[in-house]
């Protein structure tokens, strides 16, 4: 029986995973968090074979709570459930440690499927998404951002502040000041405004 964790702050969303998988056999929810830090102090007490981590949460998330649930539990699997697409953060999460990605459109057979395949030791991650990893991406200014500055980037397009994404991301106010700083630096951008722009242009937010 493969265990499974779900991390996901929406209980709905919880639900209709629980759903999903009591219909079949061979997997288990073992336990579900409704943030990061639950999920990392689950992850410590207990063993699972996959955590399906949402990347938006409170608190602990995305890409870093990817490489905190790999060095507490390096045997972990884990599937990335996330509303944001594939070609945004996709390659990130594979970096990060992550088995598959997932977005919350996906049908039900296809999450069955993508949890049966990771438990055996696979990947999973969709045609279209592949093709964009191996595609020239890789000459985008915003693949030299570090994760923190991706994480960073992606808080300001959502309209958030340097308070409240310090709050998000356990950061000094300062320090995220001076993320945004090389973030504009980096992708060539004046302001919030443009860095709007360039994020829609690349596809980098829905």
């Amino acid at each position: 029986m493969t265990r499974i964790l779900i991390a996901d702050d929406h209980k709905i969303v919880r639900d209709g995973l629980k759903r999903i998988i009591a219909a079949t056999a061979d997997l288990e929810v073992a336990g579900e968090a409704a943030s990061g830090d639950e999920a990392l102090a689950l992850v410590r007490a207990n063993d699972y074979d996959i955590a399906m981590v949402d990347m938006s949460m409170p608190g602990l998330s995305g890409i870093a709570l990817l490489k905190r649930l790999k060095a507490e539990k390096p045997k972990l699997k884990l599937l990335v459930l996330s509303m944001h697409g594939e070609h945004q953060y996709a390659a990130r999460a594979l970096k990060a440690g992550a088995s598959g990605y997932l977005t919350k459109d996906s049908a039900a057979d296809q999450l069955l499927g993508a949890l049966r395949k990771i438990a055996a030791g696979g990947v999973h991650i969709s045609d279209a998404a592949a093709s964009a990893l191996v595609s020239a991406q890789g000459a985008s200014s915003h693949e030299s951002l570090s994760d923190r500055e991706f994480e960073v980037m992606r808080l300001l397009v959502e309209g958030l502040g340097p308070s409240e994404i310090g709050e998000r991301l356990h950061l000094s106010v300062k320090t995220v000041s001076t993320h945004k700083t090389r973030i504009l630096e980096k992708l060539g951008v004046g302001s919030t405004a443009e860095l709007v722009r360039y994020a829609l242009e690349h596809k980098l937010i829905d």
